[in-house]
């Protein structure tokens, strides 16, 4: 099997979870947070939909992001269903980018840099792997750790949770 393909099917798995997860956001709480150095839920949850765009479709279709040069605006939404709609859109993106995605594309080189100044620079396959995919998931991580704060029934990402059983 081809790596986009493997990746294709890893993060389509993982963008199931996502989904369940941000759908589980109350708006009423969108700018609760658990510490005043902590991201507000609303703040958490846009991140967590948008890092499949930034890691994953960005990368297999530039060499190199500057936030110098590329001033970052990150995404903000008002409401769950904006949540939840703009991942929709974020994994139609990417499944198209991975889809399309060569093997010689994995490997070239992916810079992400703030001026002179050089954050990383490794294959875009590491990239996917490694920031964009467990970026994800600990994002996700520290999401549900909010909903359960928050007494919001939290979904099972890898098996059930207190929350939910298994189906049967």
């Amino acid at each position: 099997m081809d790596l986009n393909q493997i990746l294709l099917q890893e993060f389509t798995r993982e963008a199931k979870s996502t989904r369940r997860m941000l759908e589980r956001v109350p708006d009423e709480k969108l700018d609760w947070q658990p510490h005043a150095k902590s991201f507000s839920l609303g703040k958490l949850a846009a991140h967590v939909a948008e890092i499949p765009s930034m890691f994953i479709s960005n990368v297999l279709q530039t060499e190199e992001t500057d936030f110098v040069k590329q001033k970052f605006k990150p995404f903000h939404a008002s409401t769950t269903q904006e949540l939840v709609d703009f991942h929709d859109q974020v994994v139609a993106q990417v499944t198209e980018a991975l889809t399309q995605a060569s093997a010689e594309e994995f490997g070239k080189t992916w810079t992400l840099r703030h001026g002179e100044n050089v954050i990383m620079a490794m294959p875009k396959a590491a990239v996917i792997r490694s920031v964009a995919m467990n970026h994800l998931i600990h994002h996700r991580g520290q999401l549900s750790v909010y909903l359960r704060l928050l007494d919001v029934p939290v979904p099972g990402m890898y098996g059930p949770t207190a929350d939910e059983a298994f189906a049967g």
